[in-house]
């Protein structure tokens, strides 16, 4: 299989090609912003087609404009062109850029976090935790950012992070109209993403964390006190599954729908990356992903959730639209990086060649697919998928020269 892996030129074509596209840092030809959710997923492509200053500046530019109570937004786009219908803000900080905040997400912090740990991990450049910003280093302003998370998206009867509803990871709330900002109609919800997104974020700013900084938290008993919660009120261990959500202040959906019959893949693919589940977890996990995406002849594990919420529970977004159970690689190929540490990297080279022929079939980068008709949809050139597919190809490649060097 290694020497099969080294021989698959479609690898480096696809490879080849995310680096080129990885030379902008907004999300694809749909948007103009740069999205703190999609840089943390192609920041590695970045690192290698760009100076570190350049990676490091856009990194900098959300801490310049981070809420004062340590939120961080979304997005962050030229003024002059800030014309879309969010609720945009400023900083002096930041002069000439408008930021703007999906506010049913709780996944920007961590987000953050996470893509200056990689920032590091790649360059060793460790000063840009110094680095001093309206009076407050970046160290500082991570750490206000983790707290955030427990002051304002905190569910004191879970002891989990909370969010809005949406579907998976998906920043879309069931009813009508304009479903990214919270509202009079929102139904706060408890979900594996957001939970393992956080703690993600926090092992890894435990980990860079600099020699004398005082935290405000036992971050590592935080982090251990999430996944033991995750376990308790999230997973099923009977169905080997995450059951989609505890709600706050009840469901948007009918008494009668059965939404634990839904698998969440996205959130299920972060916690596994958050360290949420056991090696035989895993591979039960991925065995149900693998098998609902063959009950669709253009699926592949890139499927967002499994049956999609029927229009009558999600009017908001049709069932196989979008994050209704579109296909998206953006996610699946993080899987891939699951599998290969869990031992697995024979099913990993398996489920990840449809994704790379499909991106080779498509001559191009898409956001998500339509799994009734395969045809690309959403956003052209969406650095996203590239950003996945160059990190999945890179860690199958070396798992592949690691182990024909030990034979």
């Amino acid at each position: 299989m290694a020497k099969k892996v080294l021989s698959d030129a479609r690898l480096d074509t696809i490879k080849n090609r995310a680096l080129r596209l990885l030379s902008g840092f907004t999300a694809g030809t749909s948007y103009g912003e740069i999205w703190i959710r999609d840089l943390n997923t192609f920041i590695n492509g970045s690192l290698q087609v760009h100076d570190r200053k350049k990676v490091r500046d856009i990194l900098l530019m959300f801490f310049k404009i981070q809420g004062s109570d340590g939120n961080i937004p979304d997005g962050i786009i030229d003024t002059a062109k800030a014309g879309v219908g969010y609720q945009y803000r400023y900083s002096p900080l930041l002069p000439g850029w408008a930021a703007h905040k999906n506010t049913v997400e709780t996944d920007q912090e961590s987000s953050l976090i996470q893509a200056v740990k990689k920032y590091i991990d790649a360059t060793g450049d460790r000063s840009i935790l110094a680095v001093n910003i309206g009076g407050e280093s970046v160290a500082t302003r991570m750490e206000k950012a983790l707290l955030y998370i427990m002051h304002d998206r905190w569910s004191d009867k879970y002891k989990l992070v909370t969010g809005a509803t949406t579907v998976d990871w998906g920043d879309v709330q069931p009813e009508k109209g304009w479903g990214v900002a919270i509202n009079d109609k929102t139904k706060w919800a408890i979900d594996v993403y957001d939970n393992a997104m956080y703690v993600k974020a926090i092992r890894d700013w435990m980990d860079m964390k600099p020699s004398g900084f005082t935290a405000k938290e036992d971050w590592k008993a935080v982090a251990a006190n999430i996944r033991s919660q995750v376990r308790k009120f999230l997973w099923d261990d009977e169905a080997k599954k995450y059951i989609p959500h505890r709600y706050i202040n009840g469901s948007p959906f009918s008494p009668d729908f059965n939404e634990t019959s839904i698998i969440y893949t996205g959130g299920s693919i972060c916690a596994m990356i958050a360290g949420f589940n056991t090696p035989g977890e895993i591979q039960a996990i991925n065995s149900q992903i693998v098998a609902a995406a063959k009950k669709e002849k253009f699926a592949t594990i890139g499927l967002t959730v499994y049956p999609p919420y029927p229009e009558k529970e999600f009017p908001n977004m049709k069932p196989f639209t979008y994050q209704n159970g579109g296909d998206w690689t953006w996610f699946g190929a993080r899987l891939i990086l699951v599998l290969i540490d869990n031992g697995q990297a024979n099913d990993a080279y398996n489920e990840l060649l449809p994704m790379i022929d499909r991106a080779l079939a498509a001559k191009g980068f898409y956001e998500w697919y339509d799994v009734l008709s395969g045809a690309p949809k959403g956003s052209g050139d969406f650095r996203g998928e590239a950003g996945v597919l160059f990190d999945a190809i890179t860690a199958l490649q070396r798992w592949a020269i690691n182990k024909c060097g030990q034979q």
